[in-house]
């Protein structure tokens, strides 16, 4: 029997069978690390056939998403959907695994590999979810309307805007790169935020290189058209700069050896190390690296404008200006708020603010029923200060004036989930117990404190208050959370289960959202790769980099991408990158 033949067999057996049936067995190492959130194909079939909406959907309070990345994906998957009337509004309709974008952009992973389509995930929800191609223009916040316009092509009839009504928004749209207002990035640089971003990259390296080997150039030209500059030394920056070395020294050297000697990669960074977010052995390990793989990496220069054929930058320990030529630029340098949110931030008195501000719960500040999560948003975590005479006075309960150790410790679980930044603050300072807060200067256990020395033993708390990263790790967490909370909404309306009220009666509906940080990877190419793991561990070297495949095959988004993705590696392992250029 061929393989083809088998794997025929195999298929028309297997689509007799549910879902669940369909079992593949992936011996794969499922630590959880980058962007957190699996669409697995094991899940039981919901059903073939579609349901319609009736009388009874239409009593169901309708939740509109816009956005199919991280956060939206992740809030929709565990999302109760029989509860509620859910539509999803997204320009793409996909859902693409953004941590893997620099390997499309030279072919180490094919981009279809890392898209799952948005139907066929809510296809298992039997037909509950309905999904809009289409972009959100507006959102009208005092009349609960959305207006959307279709982004796909222009020649087809029909009218393509249209209105959505919603009783609850889930605003998940992401980001745009930031740059800065510098004048020439937008004209002359690429960008590597969605995967058209990353297929047009490849494109453009393998042109530069058939630029650089046609008859005619002099040596400065070749060497010009082979300069490629990434601006940003943050881990998407980092990875493809480690993406593109490995590509040209394995691959692209053989292809056109008259230029091998030619290449130059540089990495622009205006902070002192890249990888600053990282662990500081880390970022001297990824420096060395990259020294050793002949990657010039230019720490503290700013750039101040780009052309076509040249990019100009600031020295900032000298303040000298330099102009360098280049072939290719590649622009990662952070994210910004999307003209939407601007718009819908104007409306609810956030002009003045850079990004979306929301509560502990998720919600929108300044809006009733809305969401937002991701990058396009910030939590506004309320201060400890704000509210320190109110949490004295409820666990002072004999309205004695001073608080005892043992009031102090009924009151200790409710102040640690409220505010999570009591748990950092007892962290950085080493220090076992929130009791040992209320010590005196000496470091002497004290029987109880009056107003004043509890706001002095709690005022520099608040320090720890920090905003979370722009990461798919965090957006996941949040939609699974945000998911959690409306699927228990109903529940929870009786019987609250988070901290309670210092300000008011009663205890808050929902526990907040909080963070908890899984590790983050840097791969640095050469079968290298660093770590920051859970528990303040930091793993370096081919070990982590294996670790690094098991992880993010174990998060793709179904067996199908699964299955491609590892596909791919084993490809290319055997038979290098494809430089076609498609």
């Amino acid at each position: 029997m061929t393989i083809l033949s088998f794997f025929t067999r195999a298929s028309r057996v297997f689509n007799g069978y549910p879902a669940s049936s369909k079992l593949l067995l992936l011996c794969t190492l499922s630590l959880s690390g980058g962007g957190v959130v699996a669409y697995s194909e094991s899940q039981a079939d919901a059903g073939k056939t579609s349901v319609q909406v009736n009388e009874k959907d239409c009593k169901k309070k309708r939740v509109v998403v816009l956005g199919t990345g991280w956060a939206g994906i992740s809030f929709l998957k565990d999302l109760d959907v029989s509860a509620y009337d859910v539509e999803v509004v997204s320009p793409r309709n996909y859902f693409a695994f953004t941590p893997l974008l620099p390997s499309v952009t030279c072919g180490t992973v094919e981009a279809r590999s890392i898209v799952e389509p948005v139907r066929n995930m809510i296809k298992k929800r039997n037909g509950e979810v309905r999904f809009w191609e289409a972009e959100c223009m507006k959102i009208d916040a005092a009349n609960k309307k959305l207006l959307c316009r279709h982004t796909g092509e222009n020649n087809l009839v029909g009218n393509d805007e249209f209105s959505l009504d919603y009783d609850y928004l889930v605003i998940a749209v992401g980001a745009q790169v930031n740059t800065f207002n510098t004048p020439g990035v937008l004209e002359n640089c690429h960008f590597l935020k969605e995967v058209e971003d990353a297929q047009k990259i490849r494109r453009s390296v393998i042109d530069c290189f058939e630029k650089a080997v046609l008859p005619g150039l002099t040596e400065e030209e070749r060497r010009i058209n082979l300069h490629f500059v990434i601006v940003g030394g943050g881990p998407t920056g980092v990875e493809f700069a480690a993406e593109l070395h490995d590509f040209v020294n394995e691959d692209l050297v053989n292809l056109y050896p008259s230029v091998k000697d030619l290449v130059k990669i540089t990495v622009i960074q205006s902070g002192d190390h890249i990888l600053n977010m990282f662990d500081e052995r880390i970022s001297c390990f990824a420096e060395q690296k990259f020294s050793r793989d002949g990657i010039d990496v230019q720490t503290g220069c700013r750039v101040i404008s780009l052309s076509d054929k040249e990019i100009t930058m600031k020295i900032k320990s000298t303040g000298e200006i330099c102009s360098v030529p280049h072939g290719l630029v590649v622009w990662s340098t952070g994210v910004q708020t999307r003209p939407v949110v601007k718009d819908f931030m104007a409306q609810i008195g956030q002009a003045n603010r850079r990004v979306l501000a929301t509560d502990e719960w998720l919600r929108v500040k300044g809006s009733e029923d809305v969401y937002a999560l991701g990058d396009c948003a910030s939590i506004n975590q309320r201060k400890v200060m704000e509210d320190i005479s109110a949490i004295f006075k409820a666990a002072d309960k004999d309205n004695s004036g001073s608080l005892t150790i043992k009031e102090f410790e009924d009151v200790i679980d409710d102040i640690l989930v409220r505010y999570p930044q009591v748990k950092h603050y007892l962290k950085s300072k080493h220090l076992r117990d929130v009791t040992d807060l209320l010590k005196d200067p000496e470091g002497n256990p004290r029987d109880a404190v009056d107003i004043e020395g509890f706001k002095s033993a709690l005022s520099h708390v608040d320090t720890q208050v920090k905003s979370l990263p722009a990461t798919a790790q965090v957006a996941a967490q949040q939609g699974a959370y945000l998911s959690k909370c409306f699927n228990r909404k109903n529940q929870c309306e009786d019987n609250p289960e988070g901290p309670r009220r210092f300000k008011g009666s009663g205890r808050h509906q929902f526990r907040p959202f909080q963070y908890k940080h899984l590790g983050q990877f840097a791969p640095l190419g050469g079968e290298q790769a660093a770590a920051e793991l859970p528990g303040d561990w930091v793993s370096m070297g081919q070990s982590t980099q294996w670790l690094w495949y098991s992880v993010y095959a174990s998060k793709q988004v179904s067996w199908r991408t699964r299955v491609l993705v590892v596909s791919d590696w084993t490809r290319r392992f055997i038979f290098g990158r494809d430089s076609s250029r498609i």
